[in-house]
């Protein structure tokens, strides 16, 4: 977490809220772990200086990396990790315990990089040297904002040796799915997350072409999912709701809304995968 979903909801409320302001302060604060959310930086002075009296002219996505694009062709990226939050907030608000980055908007307000984990990032480059940063080249289709043709997936589950799922989850043919909506994506096509990508047959493709973008989809309008220990947060602060809506994952031992039998857990990668052992073969 989170997942393209997630980053997609906050990506449309930057735009909303953030989009033809400048920010006219930054600060990395003097906290455990901030110097490894600005890592590209070896000083925070170095990330500080070029934001501030900086426009942010608009905001783009790439797989589940902001770009944030500001004057003098600079862009500040953001990855938000497995736990990072952007949180708009009056200047007077407490502080989260967790907050290392906070920038100071034109107007009033502050946006505050929050990350328990602090397995997240920022950091500022021109915008001529995006395409040398080798985690945004090597991203593969967006399935929200990509041209997705069937041929696409068919001819790249006959070209890799690999199983379905972490094919999925690969950020260099699909970015931005990960292990929630990978997860729902192949219970809607009923295929099982072990399959050999070489053993799923054109009209499970077909599925899996029309699954990937609803489960994404749906996920954006329900602002995503909070899951757990809910550390996914939008731009204000509130938690999504689609994990009301799951069909599979996290929900181990309850009843298949298909069949009825019970979803089970499974390990992949050191990670939960959720199935119905009947619907998906």
């Amino acid at each position: 977490m989170p997942e393209l979903p997630e980053v997609e909801v906050i990506r449309r409320d930057l735009q909303t809220e953030v989009v033809g302001r400048k920010i006219v302060g930054a600060q990395v604060r003097d906290v455990p772990n901030a110097p490894r959310v600005i890592r590209r930086h070896p000083l925070p002075a170095e990330f500080e200086a070029p934001l501030e009296g900086m426009t942010i002219s608009r905001l783009d996505r790439r797989g589940k990396y902001l770009l944030f694009y500001l004057d003098d062709h600079l862009v500040m990226v953001v990855h938000l990790g497995m736990s990072g939050q952007l949180i708009l907030s009056d200047a007077d608000q407490p502080m989260a315990k967790h907050t290392h980055v906070v920038l100071d908007l034109a107007g009033g307000g502050q946006l505050r990089y929050v990350d328990p984990r602090s397995f997240g990032e920022m950091f500022v480059t021109e915008e001529s040297e995006l395409g040398e940063i080798p985690e945004l080249v090597r991203l593969g289709r967006d399935p929200v904002t990509d041209d997705l043709p069937v041929e696409y997936l068919s001819d790249t589950f006959a070209r890799r040796k690999t199983r379905i799922k972490p094919l999925l989850m690969d950020q260099s043919f699909l970015c931005g799915l990960g292990n929630i909506y990978s997860d729902e994506v192949l219970f809607l096509a009923s295929v099982r997350h072990d399959r050999p990508t070489s053993a799923v047959s054109e009209a499970e493709t077909r599925l899996l072409h029309k699954a990937i973008p609803r489960v994404l989809k749906e996920s954006i309008e329900h602002r995503g999912s909070s899951i757990a220990d809910e550390q996914y947060r939008d731009l204000y602060g509130a938690a999504g709701s689609y994990q009301n809506r799951l069909r599979v994952y996290g929900r181990q031992a309850q009843p298949c809304l298909r069949c009825g039998t019970p979803i089970e857990r499974g390990r992949w990668s050191n990670r939960s995968t959720y199935y119905c052992p009947r619907c998906q073969t």
